[in-house]
């Protein structure tokens, strides 16, 4: 049995009441200074991925299921806030979990807020690089824990992967705070088990809730960057047009960290979200474009 994960308490006061999950090859502590305001003024935790520090696997890295890990932040979520229903905040792979437990534990998520998010291990015509150097034979686990370790060897190493994510380099995002933020992320990393990061990955390249998202029938608000070169904007509006209950908002020059790259956009827009409520029955599916992107042939017909 896979144990829960602990919580990085960002504030613990009475409000509203908010679980945000990381991408990849992130911390909790990332969410330190990306938060979005609102959530500063409730009851917030931050937890891990699987095999992320402080959550090893205990073992389990050649068993994960879908069931198992739903069942842990479940059991953290019911432990952490009384079983009451929480607002998920996902960004990237923490925006695919967020799925999967709105999905498989609707009871206790009132909401869902997505940041660069996917739905399947897989996206349409391309892989993750992670995933794709695990699958190959008898060198791809070895390969990853090189490339890991490599990776997060340096600030400056770190810094330059976690710039891929940006559209605009010179955007201004990088300050003091984010910086010590960032290093602490690394510390947390460098912390981790590269072994066990990969078991998730190899979980996640063979796991898709795509065919269940029409199930998912709580309000959801996606924040996509126009621009996000490692999640395709296209996915992610395949993403909402399966989505019953979905409001969808692309962001121009942004890309795979809207919340760092247009944070008082995206604070603005969460804050909106929170704070009026779920979409009325007779407006459920919207979207709000402010960038240009290829037409999108296989989404579901959105209303503007």
């Amino acid at each position: 049995m896979l144990r829960p994960p602990s919580p990085h308490w960002l504030c613990e006061d009475p409000g509203i009441k908010t679980v945000l999950i990381h991408g990849m090859v992130m911390s909790p502590a990332f969410w330190c200074s990306f938060a979005p305001s609102i959530v500063r003024e409730g009851r917030a935790a931050a937890y891990p991925l699987p095999g992320h520090s402080p959550w090893t696997l205990d073992g389990l890295a050649g068993c994960l299921t879908t069931k198992a890990i739903v069942d842990a932040y479940a059991e953290a979520i019911e432990r952490d806030f009384d079983g009451e229903p929480v607002t998920l905040i996902g960004h990237s792979t923490g925006g695919f979990v967020s799925l999967l437990l709105a999905r498989h534990r609707p009871d206790l998520v009132s909401n869902v807020i997505l940041m660069g998010a996917f739905a399947c291990g897989r996206f349409e015509g391309q892989e993750r690089m992670a995933s794709r150097i695990l699958r190959l034979p008898v060198l791809g686990r070895h390969l990853f824990t090189r490339l890991f370790a490599r990776w997060i060897a340096t600030r400056e190493t770190f810094r330059f992967g976690s710039l891929e994510c940006v559209f605009d380099k010179a955007a201004g995002w990088e300050t003091e705070e984010t910086i010590a933020t960032m290093e602490e992320v690394r510390a947390h990393l460098l912390k981790s088990q590269a072994a066990e990061i990969a078991a998730f990955v190899s979980w996640m390249s063979r796991t898709s809730v795509i065919n269940e998202l029409p199930l998912i029938d709580v309000p959801v608000l996606n924040i996509i960057g126009g621009r996000d070169a490692i999640v395709p904007p296209l996915h992610q509006i395949h993403l909402s047009g399966r989505l019953p209950r979905v409001h969808t908002v692309i962001l121009d020059k942004v890309g795979h960290l809207p919340m760092a790259e247009a944070r008082d956009k995206v604070d603005q827009l969460i804050g909106a979200f929170l704070l009026f409520g779920p979409l009325t029955a007779n407006r459920k599916k919207t979207i709000t474009k402010e960038a240009v992107i290829a037409p999108c042939h296989n989404a579901l017909p959105l209303s503007l």
